[in-house]
């Protein structure tokens, strides 16, 4: 069998929801399917609570992480605008999905309307399939037919004047830590993060998981008694010697 290009994969990884996805990058590290490619307590690489999908029924997007960071205009500092963002969406592998932090005053972050509908009809057209912020955005009904993803603290519907600080640099969003080109997946259950190097791998692991998880779901509707189940857990199954439950 051939083997599959990274994009081919990347159209592949749809298929798994953000969960599965965590087990296997970092979740488990004492499974052998886990590729523990982070200490899952002690770096961020997933979000938390604070964003949240605004599409959900859209499933999942996976793509290259750009970035740039948003904040008021500085008198000191205007050399960059959102055209730079659309030439660094244009020239990154593709699929991309933005990943803008944004840095506005306490007073005002919770109602920064940041990207709307003209904005997310650029980046779709440079081959942006998604975005994620720590903060709020706009024209939720005009974006949603256009199948952009988003994940957001919130939604709201204006804003004053904003600037593009930087491009392509480390940011943080909703307890996620992202650097340029890493890879993005996402969905209703939030994000997470890998090296993109570790893009086979990832896939590989993740359909043997689904694999194993398919042979154990099928043995719990057959299962009649708590010894049943138990029987089940006491076999190999992933990760049940951390939590049985998961």
């Amino acid at each position: 069998m051939a083997e599959l290009t990274d994009q081919e994969i990347i159209d592949q990884l749809h298929s798994f929801d953000t969960p599965s996805i965590t087990n296997v990058v970092a979740t488990y590290p004492g499974d052998p399917l886990c590729l523990g490619i982070y200490n899952p307590w002690t770096e961020n690489w997933y979000t938390d609570q604070s964003i949240r999908c605004m599409y959900p029924e859209l499933g999942p997007r996976v793509g290259y992480a750009v970035t740039c960071v948003y904040g008021l205009p500085d008198p000191n500092y205007s050399q960059l605008s959102f055209l730079d963002v659309i030439d660094a969406l244009e020239v990154s592998k593709q699929p991309t999905i933005l990943a803008f932090q944004q840095k506005f005053p306490p007073e005002i972050a919770g109602k920064v309307g940041l990207a709307g509908g003209n904005m997310t009809a650029a980046m779709k057209a440079v081959g942006c399939v998604g975005a994620i912020s720590n903060g709020p955005s706009r024209d939720i009904d005009e974006i949603r037919p256009m199948e952009f993803q988003y994940l957001l603290s919130g939604v709201t519907p204006g804003h004053g004047a904003m600037a593009i600080h930087a491009i392509n640099v480390p940011v943080s969003i909703g307890g996620m830590d992202v650097s340029p080109g890493e890879l993005i997946h996402m969905d209703e259950n939030g994000a997470c993060k890998f090296p993109a190097d570790k893009l086979a791998d990832v896939f590989s692991n993740v359909q043997a998981l689904r694999e194993e998880e398919e042979v154990r779901i099928n043995r719990f509707q057959q299962a009649q008694t708590a010894k049943d189940v138990r029987g089940i857990f006491g076999g190999t199954t992933y990760g049940a010697e951390e939590d049985d439950s998961n």
